[in-house]
């Protein structure tokens, strides 16, 4: 984890808190100083955001940033492509049942034909229990192909729309420190993330229980993401103490990312929640693998303590054999 973060360089004043407002202005502080970025929309049809900070110096700096729009909902290319790769044969399984189920259907309607033209000639009454046979043979495999189908393309959509929210996942922003933004899909292989999203009293007890597994949790590669619903991220106390500056390092360590881009965050958390059954009000947290996909969740507090029980550690003799014993995709 040590080599990791020395990818990742962090702001050792203090952790970054972020403030949004309705008027689209974000303070961030630490210990040492404060800034203020005023972002004003001055053209939305070319969908760009004008950014000014504006410190305590008499110096100035204008910056500009693309403002993105949201993820689409629609499948992309990407999320099909994966999802080959993850069920190869599964296109070969469903091209076979169309055309057994094509071939039953077929059957059964000459099957039909050949059973109202017995009916109709006395002469052929015999017939009509052969017919009657080969009739049922082939509505019940038409059925079973049909079921089959059904069953393969309602599994190849949940897939796809699992890989598609995960594709959303892996393009949200997460500021790392003060010039460093990266994408979720970034920590892919390197970290573990776990989200914490809720009001800011919710984030600041999160914060406290996590205190008694911090080396272990480091240890484990996991990172937390904070996320306040409410818009105001809890400034966190840290014991600037001789005794405790080791712990505090590690502390700042694993709670030093923080989400920008706020409303794509609360749109991909509320279409989970509501994928959930979730009230969108109710506190919650996200656990994921170390290649990014949804390992676990759950209303309330992290289980920190099941996390450190439950995975294998980053480094040393494991490292890289376990990666893929995070837990099963959700």
């Amino acid at each position: 984890m040590a080599s990791f973060m020395g990818l990742f360089p962090y702001n050792m004043a203090g952790p970054l808190n972020f403030y949004h407002h309705n008027n689209y202005k974000y303070q961030i502080g630490n210990h040492r100083n404060s800034a203020l970025f005023s972002c004003i929309d001055h053209n939305l049809t070319q969908h760009m955001l004008s950014c000014k900070r504006q410190s305590c110096s008499t110096s100035t700096i204008t910056c500009s940033a693309a403002n993105k729009p949201s993820p689409s909902t629609e499948v992309s290319s990407t999320a099909k492509i994966r999802s080959e790769v993850l069920s190869p044969f599964r296109t070969v399984r469903m091209f076979f049942y169309l055309a057994f189920l094509a071939s039953g259907a077929l059957g059964g309607l000459i099957a039909t034909t050949r059973l109202i033209a017995a009916l109709a000639n006395p002469s052929r009454a015999a017939e009509v229990p052969e017919i009657l046979k080969g009739l049922g043979i082939d509505i019940g495999a038409a059925a079973i192909f049909a079921f089959l189908y059904y069953r393969e393309n309602k599994a190849k959509n949940v897939q796809l729309a699992r890989l598609s929210r995960e594709e959303n996942l892996s393009n949200l922003k997460l500021r790392v420190d003060e010039k460093k933004i990266i994408s979720v899909s970034s920590l892919r292989g390197v970290a573990r993330l776990v989200i914490c999203a809720g009001p800011a009293p919710f984030i600041l007890e999160s914060f406290k229980l996590s205190e008694p597994f911090t080396q272990s949790l480091l240890d484990r590669g996991v990172l937390v993401v904070p996320f306040a619903s409410n818009g105001n991220l809890p400034s966190f106390e840290f014991d600037e103490g001789e005794e405790m500056k080791e712990l505090t390092t590690k502390r700042k360590r694993l709670w030093q990312l923080a989400p920008i881009y706020v409303s794509e965050w609360s749109n991909w958390l509320d279409e989970q929640k509501k994928l959930a059954g979730v009230s969108p009000e109710s506190p919650v947290y996200l656990s994921l693998r170390m290649d990014g996909r949804v390992r676990g969740s759950g209303v309330g507090y992290p289980p920190w303590n099941a996390f450190v029980a439950q995975l294998p550690p980053s480094k040393g003799m494991w490292s890289g054999l376990l990666d893929g014993m995070d837990g099963r995709v959700l």
